[in-house]
């Protein structure tokens, strides 16, 4: 079955790279399950608000992010040391989940890193996956946890 990007999937990938809507609209295509833009050019405020998931009120001023965005209780969400420095803030990467979205089952999102990575090499565009940040073919295998990531 092929599928398709959803208005709402093209409508998240406004401002993203041309290179890289072209990997994930032929990813779709390629895809043997459905799956979604959650998430393409970042705001400087969702850059704050997941820089403060996990940190501390002291952590984020340490990084000129204000306290208010402090959650140390939540699960932190990016590794970055400067919280501003994500691709996602020129719309170099993406963040692609299964439809409908079920974050523990990693094997969809393998599937989908098959289909974008495929993608990639057809269309000659180097991509890098949040879960295989060395690109060695070894996924998860020392920390690298960010499966939905997408980046050139």
């Amino acid at each position: 079955m092929a599928y398709q990007l959803s208005q709402r999937s093209l409508d998240r990938l406004k401002g993203v790279d041309d290179r890289l809507i072209k990997v994930v609209k032929r990813a779709i295509e390629l895809s043997p399950i459905d799956f979604m833009v959650l998430e393409g050019v970042r705001s400087k405020e969702q850059c704050m608000i997941n820089y403060g998931k996990g940190r501390t009120a002291s952590q984020c001023a340490a990084k000129g992010v204000p306290t208010k965005y402090a959650n140390p209780s939540a699960a932190k969400v990016t590794w970055l040391n400067n919280p501003f420095a994500s691709k996602h803030t020129v719309g170099k990467a993406v963040d692609l989940v299964p439809y409908p979205v079920d974050w523990n089952d990693l094997k969809k999102f393998d599937l989908i890193a098959q289909a974008m990575l495929q993608a990639a090499k057809e269309l000659g565009v180097p991509v890098r996956w949040g879960a295989d940040w060395d690109n060695d073919g070894k996924p998860r295998e020392r920390g690298e946890s960010d499966s939905p990531h997408f980046e050139i």
